[in-house]
């Protein structure tokens, strides 16, 4: 009896740490467009705030927006963050991006101890192209506007590329299958002689 629940728990341990928060490892956008992340969270953790900060040190990274516990938009400087709660996803966008928003970023989850949070690469393409010269014809003026911006578009991540997954299907799973074999090993049938 001990053993199967011991089972469950190794199953369960791995089935969470995998699920709590997961998101695109890099994002792509263009300078002066837009781009969008969105970050995926385990059942449970819908009330808990979210939140995206910028730097390379999980401890010391300056947190740019957080939700306020609610499914409403939150918006701060030129960035912001929605908590869909129902589909338990997070989106951020960032707006009107400079070269020097490529950094490492962070979508997380507040909690009691340590937050939960995994990481995400921006990297901030130049915009090659050259603003646009445009004849106002009802104030016969004439105005500089940028070329159209792009907006990218948020990237999955493969089931593959997790770590946690990795570790479940290559560590747990094989201790999984191998305490199974014992048990049937000594359940099995015995002979009388």
């Amino acid at each position: 009896m001990w053993l199967s629940q011991a089972l469950l728990l190794l199953i369960l341990a791995g089935y969470s740490i995998a699920t709590e928060i997961t998101g695109p490892t890099t994002v792509n956008g263009s300078e002066r467009g837009s781009l969008t992340v969105q970050c995926a969270y385990g059942s449970g953790w819908e009330t808990y705030l979210k939140w995206w900060c910028r730097g390379a040190d999980w401890n010391g990274c300056n947190i740019l927006v957080r939700t306020n516990g609610s499914e409403q938009e939150v918006k701060k400087n030129r960035v912001s963050i929605r908590d869909n709660q129902k589909n338990r996803i997070f989106t951020v966008t960032m707006e009107n991006l400079k070269r020097d928003d490529a950094d490492s970023y962070w979508c997380g989850i507040e909690k009691t101890g340590i937050d939960l949070g995994v990481n995400v690469q921006v990297t901030i393409k130049p915009d090659t192209k050259t603003p646009v010269l445009e004849w106002t014809t009802a104030t016969a003026s004439l105005a500089f506007t940028p070329a159209a911006t792009q907006t990218s578009s948020p990237l999955t991540r493969s089931l593959l590329s997790s770590t946690h997954f990795l570790f479940l299907l290559f560590l747990e799973l094989p201790l999984l299958l191998g305490m199974l074999g014992a048990v049937l090993w000594v359940n099995r049938p015995q002979r009388r002689s």
